[in-house]
């Protein structure tokens, strides 16, 4: 039975079903070595100096708080930084550069919003939520 942080005895989470939008580099909640892909995935979501911050490694669910933070700010930032890309490169690169970068910003938005949700689901289920399959 796993310990909980105080030494109590805590319940096994059931294991097996994962919400849509739950990244699949990161085994489902309760499953054996579940945690340890959660803080891969959760670092690599963020800047590699967090690497360095011991707290992280030793709490998950801080880890994805910050996180959570860390692509909640790229994403708000995007819409700003697409806003630029037109007039800012409009006279130094072709047209066509342009609008490639344009398209490879709309792409990354769409990963960081993706990966925003990925990042919330995770955090949910460390802070103890489980995810039950909804009849349809």
């Amino acid at each position: 039975m796993p310990k909980s942080e105080a030494g109590a005895s805590a319940p096994a989470r059931p294991t097996g079903y994962t919400p849509p939008g739950w990244p699949a580099r990161v085994r489902p909640p309760g499953a054996q070595g579940w945690e340890e892909s959660a803080t891969a995935f959760l670092l690599d979501c963020c800047p590699a100096d967090f690497r360095g911050y011991p707290v992280l490694r030793r709490h998950p669910v801080v880890l994805a708080r910050f996180a959570g933070e860390f692509v909640a700010a790229q994403l708000a930032a995007s819409p700003g930084g697409l806003a630029g890309l037109r007039t800012g490169l409009a006279d130094h690169v072709p047209p066509g550069a342009v609008q490639a970068a344009v398209d490879a910003w709309e792409e990354q938005a769409a990963r960081l919003e993706r990966l925003r949700r990925e990042v919330a689901l995770v955090e949910e289920a460390l802070r103890g939520t489980v995810f039950v399959r909804r009849l349809t």
